[in-house]
């Protein structure tokens, strides 16, 4: 499962590929969610501009968007707190 319910909060394992056209959800690449963002993975760039499009995803303030670990990889773990919006695919616990 790419995604676990903790106490208001969801985390979410994503497999990043940056330099996209677009930002869009891609599927499931094994136990992550496979997500295509159009910043470039230098400096940051690549890590800021998914926490901004994650909290506009999930309708949240960027604040509740926490990059748990995966900071300088293709595979990372976000912590969201208290979503509003969910993804296609996602179900309240």
């Amino acid at each position: 499962m790419w995604y676990q319910w903790r106490d208001g909060s969801v985390v979410v394992s994503l497999r990043v590929q940056p330099r996209a056209k677009r930002n869009e959800i891609s599927g499931v690449h094994g136990d992550a969610l496979k997500v295509r963002i159009t910043a470039p993975p230098v400096d940051g760039a690549a890590n800021a501009h998914l926490i901004v499009w994650l909290a506009e995803l999930f309708g949240v303030p960027k604040a509740n968007v926490t990059l748990e670990s995966g900071e300088s990889g293709r595979n990372k773990r976000v912590r969201i707190v208290n979503p509003r919006h969910l993804p296609e695919g996602m179900s309240l616990p």
